[in-house]
């Protein structure tokens, strides 16, 4: 699987660097229909190993429709430094390498905002 920064300027470990939370990590794949069954398989053992993860909270993953090659994974972290310390253990890192060549992830970290009368922080 391909690795590419969905904010060039802001690539994930960057993001590492800042020390914020909670934060809800938006990992966006783009998995052609023929590898989808096995991305799944391997999706649902990395997400369990995952929420096992001392500071996650939640995961959810979504399918894009009409046939859209698209699925959304939305975790919420209690913060950067949990999510980096789960992403950079041995286990993930090897599990991640067993996902397909022709899968591409788009990791990104975000934090909520306050807008007044709309929603809060």
């Amino acid at each position: 699987m391909k690795i590419e920064a969905l904010d060039p300027g802001t690539p994930l470990m960057k993001q590492f660097q800042e020390t914020t939370g909670p934060i809800t990590l938006v990992n966006v794949f783009d998995v052609p229909p023929e590898l989808y069954e096995e991305f799944l398989t391997i999706w649902q053992a990395d997400a369990a190993y995952m929420k096992a993860s001392p500071g996650c909270i939640r995961t959810q993953l979504h399918k894009g429709t009409g046939g859209s090659r698209l699925v959304v994974n939305i975790a919420v972290w209690e913060s950067t430094q949990a999510l980096f310390a789960a992403f950079s253990t041995p286990e993930f890192q090897q599990a991640a390498g067993k996902y397909p060549e022709g899968i591409t992830a788009y990791p990104h970290a975000y934090e909520k905002v306050a807008v007044e009368g709309i929603c809060v922080a």
